[in-house]
């Protein structure tokens, strides 16, 4: 009837009244021989001492443990929590209510920590992107004060200031659309409209686009050996182009004079296809990797800068790739090169 543990109200006013019913009946059996008399008093105070005991705990505990978890609710009851209250709760145990409170202190420890974390995230990324804003800003500043002072009646020193002054409105602008892009990514504003196409013609219109700006350090572009067949994807064939782009474009700003860049496709699964770029450039330390997707993040602020970019372009490839329900990985050796890759679904699913 009853449990050793974890007894609930009733139970346990059921259980106090019994002992204590049956201590009386026998004290009072002991003065007066009369088991008629012995039934009638255990009867009698075993239903007195259950209602006494049962009231107590209703009134002076498990009251208290309602509250908790109204209090825990935070919100007017519903119909539903209501009729929990009123119901379940009065057959829980202590025991049932503390592991539903550790249960919920936990759950908001991680909400905590949660916001915490983001917090934290947020406010490195706006100490990031006022950075990244006052770069450009500052430099186009310098730039026009230059051309006030005078600089203007130099022709050639003119229209020197005056094209550096339109390459930081370029990279605010770039900077600007970039960050665009990530929060319509986040906010779902900007959706994701799949189609069935062919993953190698998207990566050749890629490199055809970018291969003026790789005639300079002479670098070659070629498919691996074996994954040159037509393969079909199912994704978002304008967001995924621009995947394919900025990982192009962060290989040939780090890859090396005479260096080639290498892509493959392969089938690693019935429904997955596998899309990597090899360059064999100047490579990330190992401890760098984790964070390249990360917004802003740079391994090397200054050179990253001389070379060119927002900082924005891996995290904008992840919130694609992750868009897309598949994932992105980066590869990477000092003095090696490096390899960034991610899959796609080659169906509709």
């Amino acid at each position: 009837m009853f449990k050793r543990k974890n007894l609930s109200p009733k139970q346990l006013a059921a259980l106090t009244a019994l002992l204590l019913a049956t201590l009386f009946s026998l004290s009072i059996y002991a003065l007066v021989t009369n088991l008629q008399m012995l039934f009638a008093y255990f009867i009698g105070s075993f239903a007195i001492i259950y209602f006494l005991v049962n009231e107590i705990l209703e009134r002076f505990i498990y009251r208290k443990i309602k509250l908790i978890y109204k209090l825990i609710a935070q919100t007017k009851a519903s119909k539903r929590e209501e009729a929990y209250q009123k119901y379940i709760l009065p057959q829980k145990g202590i025991d049932d209510v503390r592991e539903d409170v550790e249960e919920w202190a936990a759950q908001r420890t991680k909400e905590i920590q949660a916001l915490q974390s983001n917090e934290a995230f947020r406010k490195e990324f706006l100490q990031n992107l006022s950075h990244e804003i006052k770069t450009p800003i500052f430099a186009i500043q310098g730039y026009l004060e230059l051309l006030d002072d005078g600089a203007l009646e130099d022709i050639t020193t003119g229209k020197r200031f005056v094209g550096k002054a339109q390459a930081n409105v370029q990279r605010l602008v770039q900077l600007l659309n970039d960050v665009d892009s990530i929060t319509n990514l986040e906010i779902n504003k900007d959706p994701i409209l799949k189609q069935s196409f062919v993953i190698q013609d998207l990566i050749s219109e890629a490199v055809n686009n970018l291969n003026v700006k790789w005639i300079k350090k002479n670098i070659q572009f070629h498919f691996k050996k074996g994954t040159e067949a037509p393969t079909y994807v199912f994704a978002d064939k304008n967001k995924i182009y621009q995947v394919i782009v900025n990982i192009l474009s962060n290989a040939s700003k780090y890859g090396k004079i005479d260096g080639e860049i290498v892509a493959s496709v392969y089938a690693i699964e019935e429904q997955k296809i596998l899309i990597e770029f090899t360059d064999d450039g100047i490579g990330i330390a190992e401890e760098h990797i984790p964070r390249l997707s990360e917004r802003f993040y740079r391994t090397d602020d200054a050179r990253s800068r001389d070379i060119g970019g927002t900082g924005l372009g891996l995290a904008i490839c992840k919130h694609i790739v992750e868009a897309h329900n598949e994932t992105m990985h980066i590869r990477s050796k000092l003095g090696v090169g490096t390899t960034v890759g991610f899959t796609l679904a080659n169906k509709a699913s």
